[in-house]
């Protein structure tokens, strides 16, 4: 079961590796195609813009799991206490409802809106498939900013600064280049 949990607590970063495996591949493929056979693959520039789209999308994912994503929180450093955990989660919960808002409208675009002949220009698979990123990655971005504040504010987990550097981390290592007969 544990494996299991791990997998889908990680999705976002196994999808977002295989989604840059796949189109940097791609593009090494088109480049080498062009150069060397100087011939182009239509399809390959078109799919792998679709695929770098889906990868900024579950990426926002992935750093609100990592409550990495932008934000101004230097106001937040003045209250006292754990003032800026609560203020940062009712900020979120805007965020989240935001999120869930959006996964309706493109819900209701996708499948009432969206004309079943609307297909992408060289692979002719209709849009709609690949503007099922949306949903998904926003429904995945409310639940991720809702865990982190559930383990900030129910379990008591530090979440860590992900930008933050560790400064006696830093000066316990040794330079590069710096021997220790010196």
């Amino acid at each position: 079961m544990s494996r299991i949990r791990t997998f889908i607590d990680n999705i976002e970063s196994y999808i977002c590796r295989t989604l840059l495996a796949t189109f940097v591949g791609l593009l090494f493929t088109q480049i080498v195609a062009r150069q060397l056979f100087e011939h182009s693959i239509s399809w390959i520039e078109e799919l792998s813009v679709i695929l770098f789209v889906w990868f900024a999308f579950f990426g926002a994912s992935y750093a609100a799991k990592l409550n990495a994503h932008n934000r101004v929180t230097f106001h937040l450093k003045m209250l006292p206490g754990n003032g800026a955990k609560y203020v940062e989660a009712f900020a979120d919960l805007f965020w989240i409802a935001f999120n869930f808002y959006f996964v309706y409208l493109s819900l209701e675009f996708i499948f009432k809106r969206m004309n079943k002949f609307w297909k992408a220009q060289t692979l002719g698979i209709e849009m709609k498939y690949f503007y099922l990123v949306l949903p998904i990655a926003f429904t995945l971005m409310a639940i991720r900013v809702a865990q982190v504040h559930y383990r900030q504010l129910v379990k008591g987990v530090e979440i860590a600064d992900p930008d933050a550097i560790d400064l006696a981390e830093l000066k316990a290592q040794k330079p590069v280049g710096v021997s220790s007969a010196a």
